[in-house]
């Protein structure tokens, strides 16, 4: 289980990557379609952050209730 939540966390990474290689794409064509690549991007670093200290969070718990 918790394997997984590593490789979910990165998936957010990827959204992100893909978003800000659209906003550079876009913004000199178009800027205003760029805004919801900008929240995606806003948003998926931020689900990445999150995630990544949950996970973290539930490994030291685990590990604690092990000893």
């Amino acid at each position: 289980m918790i394997k997984i939540l590593k490789y979910t966390e990165y998936l957010y990474l990827a959204v992100a990557a893909i978003s800000i290689y659209k906003i550079a794409t876009l913004w000199s064509v178009n800027p205003k379609d760029t805004y919801i690549f900008i929240f995606f991007a806003v948003v998926s670093i931020a689900m990445f952050m999150f995630r990544r200290r949950y996970r973290k969070r539930f490994e030291q718990r685990k590990k604690d209730n092990q000893e």
